[in-house]
This record gives structure tokens, sequence and C-alpha cells, in this order.
């Protein structure tokens, strides 16, 4: 197979004669090794169980693939012949798409239970290994035998993460040593197979800064992010800054020169770049938040804090660290993983500064190959470092929550990156969070030694200017919702009152679509009167399926997004099971009945229409929700009745806006269910919410609804499932928000009560 034009030839091109930067892909294959577990992204993302992956990965028009052939799978669970029945596969149906794999023997583990990264056999056995996937994969031409040398030695040898657990310095010079020495070996052992295979070495590029105390430090640090790249190149001899430190933690001098003896330069830079990887250290540590808080050798207590969340003037980002690069290695680069953990907007905007930067370090002559889309299909529990299995998820280009890979708005834009076009979403009008006045987690520091490089520097965008949100219900729970938390993600929203916009009337929609041009309308209004409904028909249908027939209409002659809500009264509640999207609808009451009705006409006035179905709505910024209600008169001392006998899906008003809004981003359409997690009745709610806000739940009586003689029949069991994809968190992790998030008016609470219990 013909290696993708972005791979280097034998001879170096000028900046002028090379070819267009291309986009790879990544996919997060971690198994690391936490005491006795391995931990495998490969299963917990699906993709060691399921076919049709690779498919997906070339609909993007990736050129290569980062793609795992790891050791501590082939030989899993101590096995004495290696299984080579998945990778037989998986390359195959790589090769037959014309994507070149760059393939990956260790990634962030230390081999199988029989070795470790400080083990004296680790490179000999990992190089025998990388000739056993040579011979059986001869045509394979790129490879990363061990992802970043340094960083899984940081992780597991320094700071005592991951196997083995070791936290001294003496630990990590040796891990380093030996993972860039299992390097050399393995690709001396691939290269006797393939002569012309090559090497992706892989590293974080992060950067530190610090106030002027901490300069050594900082210089430290600095110096030690170059090490397995330097080693690997031959640089590392007694005049190299880490010379001293090396010697003093336990590298002879034979150790060293053993890697000036036998040189073996990466093909390619591989430069791995995260929001996290630049650091800012200050000897204040009064200024930051106790977690941030550390101890450095001689036992100096100092701040370590992401920089983006503390220096006053952002960091230029990639662009420079490139150029960096560039001078001191004068190698082929490729950006070999871009992602963050954010919303779906600052995803999008995160890869595209980076393709930018890249372009941009490429026109002033760094010899930039390619930018890899990291986590095709996401990450698991990267917020803990892989320590544990807690669920926490990160999407990619593809959402794995789905019951099959479900693309989002990132799989759109590196679709057009590949194809050469422009990007097109309207939300990267918008600044990432790593670059807007909010970002901080304490008191901004000045920091006088970072200037924005005029090539790079983008002036504040004025989000009044950017192409807007269209928001109906400007008084409502919903629409007040999704214009603050537009506000914080920097997408431009435009909350219209009926006033301006009566949805229910044709010219009006039309008049507002005109005035503000959205590319979106989210319908946060509605007739919500549950109970009047049922005497208030005419009313409740205008605004629950007429106003909403009427947007959709519009918004599919516009070819406008349409974002409008529905509700779980849409069902009888005649079972005990979660409802899904496919389930036919049969309503008890008039509420209900309109809700159906909207929700038909809207889909078949515009079939690009996304409509949610939710739930019991709970949050931090209304007074007139069920769960504040049900603590004000707790605390109160008052009794306060709640059905046992309804069963609901609560639904977080902050998990349900963001939700939607990424649904929204993504292109999302039809039908969808969201709510937290969970299966409560009213009575329950009422009583977890008590606990979780430490109020007295004494005087809650959990009542037959019957007994409350409501207007409106309810369904008995209400709860809402997905068989599109789960995409909210539990009620109990929303409940634990809800109380931090509401702090104050729990604190005025508890005060009334103190005061009435004193006067009585």
């Amino acid at each position: 197979m013909t290696a993708p034009s972005g791979f280097p030839s034998p001879s170096r091109s000028s900046s002028s004669s090379l070819p267009a930067l291309e986009l790879w892909g990544g996919l997060e294959c971690t198994v690391n090794r936490v005491e006795e577990a391995y931990f495998s992204q490969l299963d917990r993302n699906g993709h060691a169980h399921r076919d049709g992956d690779i498919e997906r990965f070339a609909s993007l028009g990736i050129k290569a693939l980062r793609y795992p052939v790891l050791w501590e799978r082939t030989y899993a669970d101590g096995a004495t012949e290696p299984d080579w029945s998945w990778s037989d596969v998986r390359l195959a149906t790589l090769r037959e798409h014309g994507i070149a794999p760059i393939v990956g023997l260790v990634h962030h583990g230390s081999g199988p239970r029989h070795t470790s990264l400080v083990s004296p056999c680790f490179a000999e056995k990992l190089a025998r290994y990388a000739r056993e996937v040579a011979q059986r994969y001869p045509w394979v031409e790129h490879w990363t035998p061990v992802n970043e040398p340094l960083t899984t030695a940081r992780f597991a040898a320094l700071y005592g993460v991951w196997y083995p657990h070791a936290r001294d310095d003496a630990s990590f010079v040796r891990a380093v040593l030996i993972q860039c020495r299992a390097t050399v070996l393995a690709m001396d052992a691939i290269r006797g197979v393939n002569p012309q295979a090559k090497l992706v070495q892989t590293d974080d590029l992060g950067k530190t800064y610090g106030t002027e105390a901490l300069a050594d430090t900082v210089a430290f640090y600095n110096d030690r992010r170059w090490l397995a790249w330097d080693l690997l190149c031959g640089k590392v001899d007694a005049r190299h800054p880490l010379w001293r430190y090396l010697r003093r933690h336990g590298a002879s001098a034979n150790d060293l020169r053993w890697f000036r003896e036998h040189p073996c330069p990466p093909d390619i830079v591989g430069v791995n770049h995260y929001v996290t990887g630049e650091r800012w250290l200050d000897h204040r540590i009064g200024r930051y938040p106790a977690q941030h808080i550390g101890t450095i050798a001689g036992g100096r207590r100092i701040a370590d804090i992401e920089a983006s969340r503390s220096l006053a003037t952002p960091t230029p980002g990639i662009g420079p660290l490139l150029e960096e690069v560039w001078e001191r290695y004068r190698l082929p680069i490729a950006i070999t993983e871009v992602h963050i953990d954010a919303r779906r907007e600052d995803q999008l905007r995160w890869l595209h500064e980076i393709w930018r930067a890249a372009e941009s370090v490429r026109a002033r002559g760094a010899d930039v190959r390619a930018v890899t889309v990291w986590a095709l299909l996401g990450s698991f529990d990267w917020n803990c470092l892989v320590r544990e299995c807690r669920g926490y998820y990160e999407p990619g280009p593809f959402d794995v929550r789905a019951p099959e890979p479900r693309p989002t708005a990132l799989a759109g834009l590196v679709r057009e990156l590949a194809a050469g076009r422009a990007p097109s979403h309207p939300v990267l009008e918008g600044e990432g969070w790593w670059r807007r006045p909010g970002r901080f987690l304490c008191p901004p520091v000045a920091s006088p030694g970072i200037v924005m490089p005029l090539h790079l520097y983008r002036h504040h965008v004025d989000i009044a200017r950017m192409q807007p949100i269209l928001v109906s219900g400007a008084t409502g729970t919903l629409g007040q919702a999704f214009a603050r938390i537009c506000a914080e993600r920097h997408i431009a929203c435009r909350l219209v009152p009926r006033g301006e916009m009566d949805i229910a009337d044709p010219a009006s929609v039309a008049a507002a679509i005109e005035r503000h041009r959205p590319w979106a309308v989210v319908n946060a209004s509605g007739y919500v009167r549950l109970d009047d409904a049922e005497t208030d028909r005419e009313r409740c249908f205008r605004e629950n399926a007429l106003g909403p027939e009427v947007l959709a209409q519009a918004c599919a002659r516009h070819g406008l997004k349409l974002l409008t809500f529905s509700s779980d009264q849409v069902f009888d509640g005649r079972r005990i099971e979660p409802w899904v999207e496919d389930d036919a609808p049969a309503p008890l009451n008039v509420y209900g009945l309109s809700k159906v009705a909207g929700e038909r006409a809207v889909l078949a006035a515009h079939d690009g229409a996304l409509v949610v179905r939710t739930s019991a709505f709970f949050g931090p910024w209304d007074r007139y929700n069920f769960v504040i209600q049900s603590l004000q008169a707790l605390a109160d001392g008052r009794t306060f009745a709640a059905p046992h006998d309804v069963r609901v899906s609560p639904t977080y008003v902050p998990d349900l806006v963001n939700a939607c809004l990424d649904l929204l981003i993504d292109g999302e359409r039809g039908i969808w269910h969201l709510a937290n997690a969970g299966d409560v009745s009213w009575a329950e709610l009422a009583l977890q919410a008590a606990e979780a806000a430490g109020v007295d739940a004494r005087s809650l009586r959990a009542c037959a609804n019957a007994e409350l003689c409501l207007p409106a029949a309810r369904p008995a069991y209400a709860v809402l499932g997905s068989t599109r994809a789960r995409l909210m968190p539990p009620l109990d992790d929303a409940l634990r928000r809800w109380v931090h998030a509401s702090a104050e008016r729990l604190e005025a609470l508890g005060r009334e009560r103190a005061v009435a219990s004193g006067s009585a």
C-alpha cells in the first residue's frame, strides 16, 4: 500500500513544496494497569467487540489512523501464544479502505504481568513482540512502539498513579530510559523485517510558566519535557541540562552513552497537546484552591494549576510549541492527539484553533504534516486518570452512548477539514472557554513573560455580532435557562418574548426570523399548566400544537434547525418499564393530547426538527419547581403531601439544556427522550432532595395520587428511557449539583427555619 502523502519522504521538503496538511485519526486505546487490574479503553468504548467502526472512521476522510496492536491484548491473561485474530481482521479492513495504520504496541501500559516499566527485561521483551507483529504485518510502515514514554513514566513512576506505582525520581528516570531503550530495540526489530519502517514518536508537549521565585523549577520542567525525544535523537550528553539530574537519580554514564551510540530519531515527531498541558507554578499558595497545592523537591509547597485557568493573558497555544519542536529537531512533525473534554462547541473550536495554528506554522517554514483527531470514539474516566471505572465519558467525533456510535458535530468538522473545505458551523464564531473571561479558578495572574504573537492573536469575539439561536419563551424556566447557559458557552442567543414573536402567528415568526437571522430556533415556550388545560383546551392546543407547527414550517422554509419540547404526559403509564422514543403515545389528559399533536405536526412540517420529550423539571434558578417547593415546606415544618404511586424521571434543567444544545449543534433530529437517569415517585424525590440538602423531612407525607384530587389524570408510570442514547447523568448526581448551585437559597431556608424555631 502506498503511504499517504503526509508521511515523510527520505529527503526533507521545503515548506513551499510540502503536501497539503492532512487529517489523521486516533483511537483511544489505553490499556493501563492499576495494582492488579487492567483498564482497557477498547473494551469501554466497544471497539474491541464491535464491527463497522473502521468504515465509520473511513467516512471521515482521514488518511492515517493511530491503531493498537497492544502487547497486553495479544498476550492477554498470561497467554504464552499470541492471539492475532482481532488485529488480523482490523488491519486488513484498514488496508482495504486505504487508511495507513500507525501501529502502537504499548499505550500507557507496562506490558503483561511478567514485566513492568522498571523491569530490566521490558525492553528486550517488547522488542521480541515488535518483531512478531512486524512479521505478521510486514506491509505496515509506521509504528509507535511506546506511546508517550515520558508522560507514562511520570504517571507510573513519579506520581504513583499507574503500575508499578513508584513515587521517586530514580524510578522515573529508570522508566524513561527503559521505555526509550525499548523503542530503539523495537524499531531495530521491526526494521529487520521492513527496512522502510518509520518511527512516529509521540509525547505530550506542554509548557510550564511560573513566578520568578520558581524559575529553577520552571526551567527544569521545560527541559524535562524533551527528554524522551532527546534520548532517541542521541542528544543527551554531559552538556545536556538534565545530565546531572539523570546521573544523580541512577542513570549511569554507560546508560546514557548507549543512546548516543544507538540513535533512533523519529521519522515524525508526534506532538500530543491538551489544554491542561500548559501549567502555571506559583509560590503564593494562598491564591489558589487547595486541590492545586502540592509539594516539590525540597519539600516546598507550591501551586500547580492549568495556565488557562490562572493567567490573565492566555498562552499562545500550540503554535509556538510547534516552532520550538521544529527548531530543536528539524524533523517532520505531526500533531498526534487533539482532544478536549468540553461541550460540543468548544470541542469544535479547539480542533479548529489547532488546525489553524498548524497551517500558520507551516506557512513560516516548519514541516508540519498532519493534525490527528484523537479519541474518535471518545474516552472514559480520564478525569481520574483512569484509576477506576467511574463511567465518566468524553465523546469525540463519535458518541458511543448510543446503540451504535453516533456521529457528532466533530465528525462534520473533520470531514470538512479532510476535504479542504472551509469549516461552516456557526458556533465556530465563538471563543473557546480557555480564552473567555470566565475561565479562572483563582484571581487572574499577571504574566509579563507571555505575549500573544500577532499572527496568532484573535480579537475578542463580540457575541452580539454572532449568528444566534432564537429562543422563544423569554419569561419561562426553559427560556431563561437557555439564555444563561448559551452565555456561559459563548453561543449567541436571542431570547424573544411573546410580544416580539407569537409562535402561533406565521407573520410574527417570519418577522422575527428576518430580524435576527438565526441558525437555529428553540421553542422554549408553551402551555405548561397541566390541570388548567382540562378547561382551557383551545389555548393549550394553540401554544403546544399550532405554535410549534408554525415554527416548524418557517424553519423548514429557511433551512434552520429547530428544537421543540414535549412531555412524559404523552404516555398512559400502563406498564412498569421506561417509555422509549418508539412507544406509541396514548395520553390521559388534554396537556398530553396537545403535546402529541405538536410532535406530529412538527415532524410532518420539518423532517430535520429535534423533538425532546422530558419530565419533572427542577433547577437552581426558579422558585416554582417541585423540589424547591417541597424543601420550602419541609424547612418550615409544614406538612408536604407527595404521591407515592406516580413514578417519574426528574430532570435537572442545566443538564437538559446542555444536552439539548449538544444535540442541536450535532444536527440531531426526530424524537429524543432526555431526563436524568432515575425512577422515583414524587414522594421519593422530595425525600431524596431533603436528604441531599440536609433538610428535615419528618413533615413529608407520602400519599396516593387520588387523595390530591387533581383535575388532570396522570400516568402512574411516566419514567422515560431511550433507545437512542443515555446522555443525562444520574439523578443522585444531579441532586448533589443542585444543592451546590442552590447553596444561597438553601442557606436562606435554614435561617428561616432557625428563626421560626427560635420564635416557637
